[in-house]
């Protein structure tokens, strides 16, 4: 570098991050709760927008089971997207301010640009499982599976060594997605990071607490099971549950003091 070259930017490291107790789930549940109590118009018109999604995405899936990638894609682009108005009105009642429309638009703007990477990383993950789910399920199984009625039938009457290949591989997938998002898009569209640090700060909240995490994990799990037992409709409450939860988990465990925020 010469002399007359402009200074680098210092590349961001990765905030602090805290330990919590697994009963501090029920605590972020509980604070996820009164959110959704406190703006019930914005917290369940969100939830509305999941639950159309979630119809289309089956609606898809079950008239072309050729297009189940791209509808399974698309869900999982659009979901953590609109969760970011969920954490923007989180953000405006932990300031003690009443949370708006504007808050919500803002916060899709800032999505729009700081997820968008974070996004297309989610969306290559999800379609690499389901191409790979496709691929064991068409050239080693000696079953007819046409459609998602045939491949139900086959998860709940087979029990050779393939189903638990692919059960034992889906955990781990799962495992990998919880380990770098459980706190990357709260971070991400509450402070101006990058997405790698975004993902670093999260897999290290997962690695310094565990316990906890796995703990935050089997309630995620549970809420949306519960959910798709509903017929898709207990996440018009569920959805922004686990919304405005996700940003007190985040609140709790990130330093995020030093970090900078969104400029406008």
């Amino acid at each position: 570098m010469t002399a007359d070259s402009p200074t680098s930017i210092p590349a961001q490291q990765p905030p602090p991050i805290r330990t919590a107790g697994p009963g501090r789930v029920f605590a972020w549940v509980k604070l996820g709760f009164d959110d959704l109590l406190a703006a019930k118009r914005i917290s369940l018109a969100h939830g509305l927008l999941v639950v159309l999604l979630s119809y289309a995405v089956l609606a898809t899936t079950l008239l072309r089971w050729e297009l189940v990638i791209i509808a399974a894609s698309c869900f999982v682009f659009v979901g953590p997207f609109f969760a970011t108005g969920l954490y923007a009105v989180s953000r405006a009642l932990e300031n003690h301010e009443s949370p708006s429309s504007a808050d919500i638009i803002n916060a899709w703007q800032n999505a729009s640009h700081c997820l968008f990477r974070f996004g297309m990383l989610l969306v290559f993950i999800g379609v690499w499982w389901v191409a790979l789910s496709v691929f064991m399920f068409y050239f080693f199984v000696d079953v007819s599976i046409a459609d998602p009625v045939d491949f139900l039938r086959y998860v709940l009457t087979q029990q050779d060594q393939l189903f638990a290949l692919w059960v034992i591989l889906g955990s781990l997938y799962a495992a990998v997605t919880f380990a770098i998002t459980v706190v990357t898009m709260p971070l991400l569209a509450d402070r101006d990071v990058d997405s790698w640090v975004a993902v670093q700060t999260s897999i290290r909240a997962v690695s310094e607490n565990p316990v906890t995490m796995v703990a935050w994990a089997i309630v995620i799990m549970a809420l949306t099971g519960l959910s798709f037992i509903t017929g898709m409709l207990g996440f018009l409450v569920l959805y922004p549950l686990m919304g405005h939860a996700s940003w007190h988990v985040y609140r709790e465990l990130v330093d995020v003091s030093e970090l900078p925020h969104h400029t406008a």
